[in-house]
């Protein structure tokens, strides 16, 4: 069992701790063998007592972004308020409903209280607190400002937060009208087009290729429905864990950038991370070099990553990065580089990485309120497309069915 003591020596000196024993006897005979005498002792709850074992797995597995921000947050007061870390570790993770988070919590706030730093009880879960996390709490304990450094994370993890937010809320729409009309596409495959092919097989009609073609994709759904679905199934499983490999991550990026439509989106909600997180690890007290290369691994697209880890490696040889940056044209639009030159001229980068952070989060903002209003007129002449086929096919050969009749 895990317990907490005090003990005291002939000279009159306490002490205090805490140590893994059998019981109390096995407590008294170590403290005994070290010329100390057993005083009091309380029993700590361990992982295993308290239902919050902490898995293998449970160090890459991840928290919502949601949760986190409340975390650091909270945590920022706490420790502002003059709360040990301990403490305040203890009681965030008694105040969150998340068991899995808790677990974490009351792991780290462990550590802590064990005389460890905040950023390595943190790095041991690098699913929950990514290399910007960690590195920003390491220079808040080295520069012994943890409560502005937590302030400056939760500004960073909202503007995260409501950028994404906003992006994913943009596209619900559009998926959730493909899905629906997949749905309603394969239901159509399996119950009427059978009906139908039954009419024309009866009146022995020549039928047009995209009629044909309809009767084909019912057949197949039809007979073979369960091997279809597991091929859809197998198809999507290996196109995410294609898209996790380096050569899926390139692929994605090229295509997310030179994507037309899509590739405005894609830059400027790059653009708005670079510039926030870039401002945030200055403004903790990061240098520089190693401030691009906690970016390139934070930054999700792969060409960004890739002109960050060449950035850091080139500013470290004592190049200016506005001047890197000039040369990424495709990736970063021209005022990024000539606002980082303005930073680096008056000494004043963070302030300026910081309201350029700002413009373009505006921007990321307008453009998902106005991609709602463009996607739905493409919806409705892909919809409109996909209708008039079906109804073309079917009804054609219908009215030559009725010629033949009359």
């Amino acid at each position: 069992m895990k317990v907490k003591y005090t003990a005291k020596n002939y000279s009159g000196e306490v002490r205090s701790g805490e140590i893994e024993v059998k019981d109390e006897k096995d407590l008294a005979r170590i403290l005994r063998s070290e010329s100390y005498v057993l005083t009091s002792f309380e029993k700590l709850e361990t992982e295993k007592e308290n239902g919050n074992t902490i898995s293998f797995w449970d160090r890459f597995s991840t928290i919502p972004l949601k949760e986190k921000l409340m975390f650091t947050r909270n945590l920022s007061v706490m420790v502002a308020s003059g709360l040990p870390v301990s403490k305040s570790l203890k009681n965030l993770a008694i105040q969150t409903k998340n068991k899995k988070f808790q677990a974490i919590l009351k792991n780290i706030q462990e550590d802590v209280q064990a005389g460890n730093q905040l950023s390595d009880g943190m790095a041991k879960f690098p699913g929950v607190f990514n290399d910007l996390f960690v590195n920003m709490i390491r220079v808040g304990e080295v520069g012994g400002n943890l409560e502005q450094v937590l302030s400056i994370l939760a500004l960073q993890m909202e503007k995260d937060h409501d950028i994404m937010r906003k992006t994913k809320g943009a596209l619900v729409y559009p998926a959730v009208i493909l899905v629906a009309m997949v749905g309603i596409g394969f239901l159509m495959m399996i119950f009427v087009i059978p009906q139908l092919t039954a009419m024309f097989d009866e009146f022995d009609s020549e039928l047009p290729m995209s009629t044909k073609f309809i009767i084909f994709l019912s057949n197949l759904f039809e007979s073979h429905w369960a091997l279809m679905l597991s091929g859809v199934i197998i198809f999507i499983i290996i196109v995410i864990v294609f898209l996790k490999t380096a050569a899926g991550k390139r692929t994605i990026g090229f295509i997310s950038i030179n994507l037309p439509g899509v590739s405005n989106l894609v830059i400027k909600l790059n653009c708005a991370r670079f510039c926030r997180i870039y401002s945030s690890l200055l403004g903790s007290g990061v240098p520089v070099v190693e401030a691009l290369k906690i970016l390139s691994r934070t930054l999700g697209n792969f060409r960004y990553k890739k002109i960050l880890v060449r950035a850091a490696e080139n500013v470290q040889k004592g190049e200016n990065l506005s001047s890197i940056i000039y040369e990424e044209k495709k990736v970063f639009p021209v005022l990024v580089p000539q606002m980082i030159e303005v930073g680096e001229e008056t000494g004043k980068t963070e302030e300026v990485l910081a309201k350029l952070a700002d413009f373009y989060e505006q921007e990321v903002d307008q453009i998902t309120k106005n991609l709602s209003s463009i996607i739905e007129p493409i919806l409705m002449i892909f919809i409109g497309t996909a209708v008039g086929f079906f109804a073309i096919s079917i009804l054609q050969p219908m009215y030559s069915v009725m010629e033949n009749i009359q």
